[in-house]
């Protein structure tokens, strides 16, 4: 008995892919070992994976590309000048309400979120940023000592 195989062809290699290797992905065939991801090569799954205009991206690449383009073709978003006059420079109360804070942390300079900010004198801080300029450790909002906006401990305060 001889064995024919299938007919379908791996989209990345263009080589037959046999059942025992194939991974199926909106429709088209792929070798497992050429399910990968179009910017880093990482290995995915279908669990994590992404495909726009037949590329495949992990989550994180995905993301990445996507949220910065803002738009899920493969072209970035370049507004013609009377496009771009055109569009409201404030901000809707609705974007507003998902845009996030708009505080800005006072050591990074990144914007602050709710679950991760520290409020100390009317500056903001990532718990991550809220350390001792001079030693590194942690601050609590009752063991720190600023001076001319320098964030101390206790003991190196001192």
């Amino acid at each position: 008995m001889a064995y024919y195989g299938t007919n379908q062809k791996c989209k990345a290699c263009d080589k037959t892919v046999h059942f025992v290797e194939m991974m199926s992905a909106d429709g088209v065939s792929y070798h497992k070992s050429c399910f990968k991801c179009t910017h880093c090569n990482g290995r995915l799954a279908m669990s994590n994976y992404s495909a726009v205009d037949g590329q495949l991206y992990c989550k994180p690449h995905f993301e990445q590309r996507f949220r910065e383009t803002g738009s899920f073709t493969s072209k970035k978003f370049q507004p013609s000048s009377k496009q771009g006059d055109q569009l409201n420079k404030n901000p809707s109360k609705v974007s507003s309400f998902f845009s996030g804070s708009q505080d800005k942390c006072a050591v990074c300079t990144k914007t602050v979120y709710r679950l991760e900010k520290v409020t100390m004198e009317g500056e903001f801080y990532h718990k991550s940023c809220f350390r001792c300029a001079h030693g590194g450790c942690f601050l609590t909002t009752s063991s720190y000592a600023a001076l001319d906006g320098i964030l101390h401990c206790k003991p190196h305060f001192a």
